[in-house]
Parts: C-alpha cells; structure tokens; sequence
C-alpha cells in the first residue's frame, strides 16, 4: 500500500553482479534529493523494506538465466507501470551471455560436482526478449548521469535525454586525440554507444564497447547507425587476428555485438 503521494520507485535484480545498482547508491547527494521526491518501495540493496507493487518507475538490472527469472520477469512487469532496464546484462544479456554461443550441458558438467542441481537455460537474455521495456539504459555499468536522467525525466514527465551516437563523438567533444589514427590502438569507439565519457581513450586506450553498439534499435532490433563488418579489417590492420577480433568482442556485450556482426553480414551476400 502506498503510504505517500509521491510517486514510487522499485529496484530489482536478476542475474547480474550488482553493479548498476551501487552506481545508484554512488549518486550520494543526488540521491538523497531524489530520497525526498520519491517513495522508494523495493530496493533490497539499500533496505529491507519492501512495499508490494504497483511500482510507477521500475529499475531492473541483470539478465533472464534461468525459468525463475523469466517468470519473476513477467510479475515485475506486471507490477510497474514504467519499466526501464539499467546496464549490459539486462540490455544485452551481459557477459553471461557468452553461453549463447557455447554449450551450457558442458560448462555445467566442467564447472559442477553435480550439475544435475543446477536449473538454469541455454542463454542469457535481456528483459526486452521476454516483456515490453519502456526504455533501455545501456553500460556496463551504467553512467550514473545517465541513470539520474532517467529517473528524472519520468518524475518531469518527459523523455529522457540520452544520446544515441558512438563514443567517438565524445572522444571529440573532450578533444581525445584519435588512438586507433594516431596510434594505431584497436578500439570499438565507433560501433559503441556513448554514455561512458570516452574514458578508455582519454587514457590511450581503445574502447572495450561496455555500453554496447550504438544507435537506437530498428524494428528487428538491430541498431541503426551500426557498421561492425566494416570496422574489422581496421581492426586487422591494427595487428589483430580473427581470434583477437572474437575475444574482442565478446565480453560485455558479447550477445549484442555477435547479432550485430552476423546481420551485417547478411547485409553484404551478394
């Protein structure tokens, strides 16, 4: 039961590690401003209180693994009203989903005693793959101006502003000196959403593609202003192999970035 007129705020988790929820609690002095304009009624890493739903803003973190989750799933999404997925593993599956592309009966009889206690899927799956999502916030973790954006943009009503372009924009916007032109550094800068800042090569490093490819998905869900094909032989030519190109791409993100890749490459069969 509701207890204020403020609206409420729940906070779930599946599987993930965590980390997109302490970016909330990192907020400090924002967050306790925002303690005051919300009714914060389920959010287990900062209290024990729980207030049974319906929820007005729903945060969910972590990927769909197991039947568990895919059930818990749809009851979330029942009880909110707005529901919007925060990082890597509940946007994309996360670095969990490396199992898509593998065989899970394997890793569980490697990694087990008895693996025939362990109840769990073939893949790890976003929460767009089994309910509707309001909105996506992408990171691993998430960008915590970027998370304040969201929750406040529902409190005001309005569409959160998030940009939708690749983090070579923000390499420009700080005046980050091109790695891979200047020193020839593999980085997924131009495939990857911006959110992060541009951190990596602020510090000559390339981009490891944490916020996933960029742009908006299209009706497929593919995004749209995504050319990955054509940033692998650069990659190539900036000393990596095609087992360097693999490894490069899948971590984070690894299930988005293999559709990615295999749909362009569909797109370029004659």
């Amino acid at each position: 039961m509701r207890t204020t007129s403020r609206p409420t705020l729940a906070v779930f988790k599946l599987a993930s590690c965590d980390g997109c929820q302490l970016t909330l609690l990192d907020c400090e002095d924002e967050l306790l401003a925002l303690a005051g304009e919300v009714e914060i009624s389920h959010f287990l890493e900062a209290s024990s209180t729980v207030r049974p739903g319906p929820y007005d803003l729903t945060l969910v973190e972590g990927s769909v693994t197991t039947p568990a989750d895919a059930e818990r799933i749809r009851e979330i999404r029942a009880a909110s009203r707005h529901l919007v997925t925060i990082g890597a593993c509940a946007t994309a599956g996360g670095i969990q989903a490396l199992r898509n592309i593998a065989d899970i009966e394997e890793f569980t009889r490697a990694v087990y005693a008895r693996p025939d206690y362990i109840d769990t899927l073939a893949t790890s799956t976003p929460v767009s793959a089994h309910v509707d999502v309001d909105f996506e916030l992408r990171g691993c973790p998430v960008d915590r101006r970027q998370l304040l954006e969201v929750i406040t943009a529902h409190l005001a009503g309005r569409k959160p502003d998030v940009s939708d372009h690749s983090v070579c924009f923000e390499c420009k916007r700080r005046g980050t000196v091109c790695v891979t032109v200047a020193h020839g550094t593999p980085c997924l800068g131009p495939v990857t959403h911006a959110g992060c800042g541009a951190i990596c090569p602020a510090y000559g490093r390339g981009c490891y593609g944490c916020f996933g490819p960029a742009g908006r998905p299209d009706a497929s869900g593919r995004a749209l202003s995504v050319n990955l094909p054509a940033l692998i032989p650069v990659l190539h030519r900036d000393g990596m192999d095609d087992r360097d190109v693999e490894r490069f791409l899948h971590t984070f993100n690894s299930a988005a970035f293999e559709d990615e890749l295999r749909a362009g490459e569909e797109e370029v069969k004659p």
